[in-house]
């Protein structure tokens, strides 16, 4: 729904047969040909040259004019970067967070959480059902997708076979801005389910810094010790930063 003092959206469909919505949907008059020109422009660079040779602001744009069929949205994506910082946090943004933004309605936010969802999607099918050291950077650009620009802790748990084969990638837990509650008893539980050998764990820091806490290393020792009671291994507990990430394995602490 629209807000007072916000642009006025229509809901139209992201990916569709024709460039503008049906002349029914939108207010009535033609759009007007600077806008109409910059579109058309902005979307034959696009389909010519790809994401690469645009700047984030103009991807944006191919964004929004679909939720907003009939205003000049240069200036609200510039805001929304302004805002957020990037294109990745733009999009990660929580509903709640792109709703405060004057121009913001649902149309907008549906579309913005629409292309995150299939980034996500796109990233993990990479990776499931595919042997995990042999796809590892794939593994690892698929958390920094899911996980990096979160504004609260998630943890993350990635079931294994015997053959190192991705099996589950399954939330565990949500947190705060600084903390999630694990609890190793379930971890070991629901591994014993699926019938998996060995695990990694993934959680992110909303601080953007992926160096471990005391409780992370402690919490991580104390789903160890009640994986090995079970003959199962954990391979890894990886932390997820804005632009890095940390591995026990690699920084010595598994």
């Amino acid at each position: 729904m629209g807000k007072p003092g916000h642009f006025n959206e229509q809901m139209l469909p992201l990916f569709g047969d024709d460039d503008e919505a049906p002349a029914t949907s939108v207010p009535q008059g033609r759009l007007p040909s600077y806008i109409k020109d910059h579109r058309a422009r902005l979307r034959a660079r696009f389909m010519s040259g790809g994401a690469d040779a645009m700047p984030d602001y103009e991807l944006l744009e191919l964004i929004l004019f679909r939720s907003i069929p009939r205003k000049d949205v240069k200036p609200l994506a510039r805001a929304l970067l302004d805002q957020f910082g990037d294109f990745n946090r733009v999009v990660s943004a929580s509903s709640e967070r792109l709703s405060k933004m004057s121009g913001i309605g649902d149309a907008v936010i549906c579309d913005l959480k629409v292309i995150q969802s299939a980034a996500q999607r796109m990233s993990r099918a990479r990776i499931m059902q595919r042997q995990v050291i042999s796809s590892w950077d794939a593994l690892l650009d698929y958390c920094h997708t899911t996980m990096a620009h979160r504004e609260t802790e998630q943890f993350r748990v990635l079931f294994l076979d015997r053959k190192n084969v991705l099996i589950a990638d399954e939330e565990q837990a949500e947190g705060t801005v600084d903390h999630v509650p694990v609890y190793p008893r379930e971890v070991a539980k629901r591994a014993l389910e699926l019938n998996a050998s060995a695990i990694i764990l993934v959680h992110n820091h909303p601080s953007g810094d992926p160096t471990p806490s005391q409780s992370d290393i402690a919490m991580t020792r104390k789903i160890e010790m009640a994986l090995e009671a079970l003959s199962i291994t954990l391979h890894d507990h990886l932390i997820i930063g804005a632009s890095a990430e940390l591995s026990f394995r690699s920084d010595g602490l598994l």
